[in-house]
């Protein structure tokens, strides 16, 4: 039987449904679109986000999905909203996924770089984030065992006289078997305290050519 199919990893988990980002459009005329962290509390909720302008508002309801799984800790999300009296009032919410950092060193299996569609990078206002947006060739397929994969490698860091180090990255992108048939959008994190450097540079392969992205991140 055909399934539709979803982005894996060791490092991080995404996945392909259209409706983690779904706008909500039609209960509402006017929404607030934010990458966020979600505060849930010891019930599973999702109580207040802390938005990447560092605004910091409670919710008009708690919030659940599958997702929120561990109570008493904070997740990634991007989300649509109504600011109400200083309080957000939940259109969609949906997790973004934050990739930890694997060393080229420590990678058990061939680096590769399967192209993917870049659209941007950019730093959060807060400075805790560093953000990818991508879209990914996906589609329909009988095989089981089909599956992309994506993470963060770290290559080298380079350091320079003046004593400011460069962190260089590449993006590991597994297509895995998948067919390329329409493109899905994915959005990654990566929290700025684990980069050790004072900037970063990723490699990012894409259907038009290598991209390098540079971030000064402290």
């Amino acid at each position: 039987m055909k399934k539709l199919l979803c982005i894996v990893s060791t490092f991080l988990i995404i996945s392909c449904s259209q409706d983690v980002y779904d706008k909500g459009e039609g209960k509402y005329s006017l929404l607030r679109g934010d990458f966020a962290e979600a505060v849930v509390n010891s019930n599973q909720q999702v109580t207040k986000i802390v938005t990447d302008d560092g605004d910091e508002l409670s919710l008009t309801a708690p919030y659940t999905a599958k997702w929120v799984s561990k109570a008493d800790t904070t997740y990634r999300c991007m989300l649509y909203y109504n600011k109400v009296e200083n309080q957000a009032e939940v259109v969609s919410m949906g997790q973004v996924p934050c990739a930890n950092i694997a060393l080229l060193s420590d990678f058990d299996k061939p680096l590769l770089t399967d192209p993917v569609k870049f659209e941007s990078t950019w730093m959060s206002k807060t400075g805790k984030y560093l953000n990818l947006s991508l879209q990914l060739k996906t589609g329909v397929t009988d095989d089981s065992t089909a599956a992309q994969s994506l993470a963060i490698i770290s290559d080298t860091l380079v350091k320079h006289a003046d004593g400011k180090q460069i962190r260089h990255l590449i993006l590991y992108h597994d297509q895995g078997n998948v067919p390329e048939y329409y493109s899905t959008k994915v959005y990654l994190s990566i929290p700025t305290n684990r980069i050790d450097a004072d900037s970063v540079r990723i490699s990012i392969n894409s259907y038009d050519g290598e991209v390098i992205a540079k971030h000064r991140i402290r």
